[in-house]
């Protein structure tokens, strides 16, 4: 087939899907399927009759949806979940050892007397801790192999509440009420969706554990800033260890800086680096299963939007 890569092309991963057999083309109008690595202003809208599918490069495709690009009845596309699902889990334990670990909190007292309050403070994750995974998909199943070896309990939250590999417990989203008041480490892994936007709001915070520590490595929006702050400030959760926030990027002068029990990190849970190895792979995959007339491995739900 003949594909076309926009807005930016990535010349390793277009010789990496020209060496599968098809055809890269400059003019999205001459393209069987395209290749998107843009945000929701660098679309071709409309999308030309002719593609018959479209790869997004990312695992989020949140913005694209509403936007209206990707719509129910619309033209297919398929989306990278999954292809990261090693470096986003790293990376989530790289922040939450962090956090609980008072590593910003040293590094902001700049001073060896602060010794003592880490001593106070300093959190231990094999030390028979529980791990709630909110949205366990394929990072999920990694995360939970990747967490093994500390040895913690696994609670798996699902929108179906079906048993996730390697976890202790499964729970429905519609039954996540359950779950808030068991763990110590909530890790945020779910979508975005209108239904999830700022699911973790003050109610929340409220049912969690005073020890709990909040990941999220997801989107920004699943979690209501100005409430965790607040729970930060009046110590009703014990941290935070954000890759994503609301908004994105986080303004300098953000409160959320200078709380020493939030840990951050700007977005990279996975890197351009590490998308662009990748695409070429990914790409080859679903288009084969795409003239095959079978169902792309990363194809996106329309209605659902991921």
């Amino acid at each position: 087939m003949k594909f076309a890569f926009q807005p930016q092309q990535w010349p390793d991963a277009i010789a990496e899907i020209e060496a599968a057999g098809h055809t890269f083309v400059e003019d999205v109008h001459d393209a069987d399927f395209l290749v998107f690595n843009g945000g929701p202003g660098k679309f071709p809208d409309p999308l030309p009759e002719n593609i018959r599918y479209v790869q997004a490069t990312f695992a989020g495709i949140d913005a694209l949806h509403e936007a209206g690009l990707i719509r129910p009845g619309g033209v297919r596309w398929a989306c990278a979940s999954g292809l990261y699902d090693d470096t986003v889990a790293e990376s989530t334990i790289a922040i939450l050892l962090a956090q609980m670990h008072m590593h910003k909190m040293i590094t902001l007292a700049g001073q060896w007397s602060v010794r003592r309050d880490v001593d106070k403070r300093k959190q231990w994750l094999f030390d028979n801790k529980t791990v709630a995974i909110i949205g366990a998909g394929r990072i999920a199943v990694k995360l939970i192999e990747m967490l093994s070896v500390f040895g913690v309990r696994i609670i798996a939250v699902t929108r179906s509440g079906r048993m996730v590999d390697g976890a202790d417990e499964s729970y429905a989203i519609a039954d996540v009420d359950r779950v808030w008041g068991k763990a110590d480490v909530v890790v945020v892994l779910a979508p975005l969706t209108p239904e999830t936007r700022h699911m973790i709001n003050r109610d929340v915070f409220g049912k969690m554990r005073s020890n709990a520590v909040l990941v999220n490595v997801a989107r920004g929006p699943l979690v209501h800033t100005d409430d965790l702050v607040e729970a930060l400030r009046n110590g009703t959760i014990a941290g935070a260890a954000l890759d994503v926030t609301e908004p994105e990027p986080l303004p300098d002068d953000h409160p959320l800086w200078d709380i020493e029990t939030c840990m951050i990190t700007p977005h990279t849970a996975n890197t351009y680096t590490i998308i662009q190895e990748r695409t070429g792979r990914l790409v080859v995959e679903n288009a084969a299963a795409f003239e095959a007339g079978e169902r792309m491995p990363n194809e996106v739900n329309l209605d659902a939007g991921y």
